[in-house]
């Protein structure tokens, strides 16, 4: 298909050198992942022992025509005496004149492996919606028939899985992504909309430095077929039990024989962020990316927004200290 898409053609190519978040190929990346597993892992669901919503909005390459937008909100709370975990999440995505919307519902059994450790098995279900709007394309060619006309939109079934492992001081989670769902979605008239298998494996630990500082740890890797591994370094403190400063690194390496076959600059991104309760209920959240790849000098940035909010004061749960 000989066409040029002036509102997605960067978008898409600058996509493939970035390897941060691509549409269809790979899942909406988060900075902020680090404090809302839901995001990654269906089996964090519970772990926080309490009624907790949260909502994420993200603009990537902000300078950048039609560049992605990502929002999100989730909630997650726990019952049974904290046996069972039940979440709820809800996604919209834009990139250009694309856009993925789905709905999960997130439920995880959490099984006490000893004194202070539990283990959460959960699964999330739910539905996928990819929508193209072929109206927003402006190729050299109009009457290519491939080009689809109007708005076509696509439903597919999704399922999640996933383990959480956490103590007090130390978490790990194994998770798979779009487990179903992935041949409604082979149309070459919506080439866009397809997405695979993902995979997550990520562990943080929790040291004090002091009576009131604190220091955790962590990592993401990311798999997923045609891409190259992605991986996280995340360095954060805590201060006082309210304010979280820190960084990531984000970079990508060259694994699997599958993983693309292109010249990819190993450095992606690294991020600053800041997570402060507000009250002992509201938590706000904000990360900054700032490109070391093809885009650092465009200044095609991405700002990332978070609110979460605690059904009830942190005060009233201090076995649970929400490290993770």
């Amino acid at each position: 298909m000989k066409t040029t898409f002036k509102i997605i053609g960067m978008t898409l190519l600058v996509a493939v050198f970035a390897t941060g978040v691509s549409f269809g190929q790979q899942l909406p990346q988060f900075s902020q992942y680090i404090f809302n597993g839901l995001h990654i892992n269906p089996g964090y669901a519970g772990y926080k022992m309490e009624p907790y919503i949260q909502t994420t909005y993200r603009s990537q390459w902000v300078s950048f025509p039609g560049a992605p937008k990502t929002y999100t909100v989730t909630a997650d709370l726990s019952a049974n005496e904290g046996t069972m975990g039940f979440g709820v999440s809800l996604m919209s995505d834009n990139l250009g004149p694309a856009r993925t919307t789905g709905g999960l519902l997130t439920y995880a059994y959490r099984i006490q492996t000893g004194r202070n450790s539990h283990l959460g098995l959960g699964v999330s279900a739910g539905v996928t919606e990819y929508m193209i709007d072929g109206d927003l394309l402006d190729p050299n060619d109009p009457n290519d028939v491939d080009l689809p006309q109007g708005r076509v939109n696509l439903f597919t079934p999704n399922l999640n899985s996933g383990l959480f492992f956490h103590t007090p001081k130390f978490y790990a989670g194994f998770s798979v992504y779009n487990m179903i769902g992935k041949k409604a979605l082979e149309r070459e008239d919506v080439a866009l909309a397809y997405h695979d298998f993902h995979y997550y494996l990520t562990a943080g630990a929790m040291f004090e430095l002091g009576d009131d500082v604190g220091f955790k740890p962590s990592f993401l890797i990311k798999e997923v077929k045609g891409a190259p591994t992605n991986y996280d370094i995340n360095a954060m403190f805590v201060f006082y039990d309210r304010i979280w400063l820190g960084g990531s690194y984000r970079s990508n390496v060259k694994i699997w024989n599958d993983n693309l076959e292109a010249n990819l600059s190993n450095r992606n991104a690294v991020a600053a962020i800041i997570e402060i309760f507000a009250t002992d209920r509201l938590r706000l959240g904000y990360a900054y990316d700032h490109n070391l790849n093809v885009l650092q000098d465009y200044r095609a940035n991405s700002h990332e927004f978070s609110v979460g909010f605690y059904m009830i004061p942190r005060t009233a749960m201090m076995k649970n200290q929400r490290w993770f």
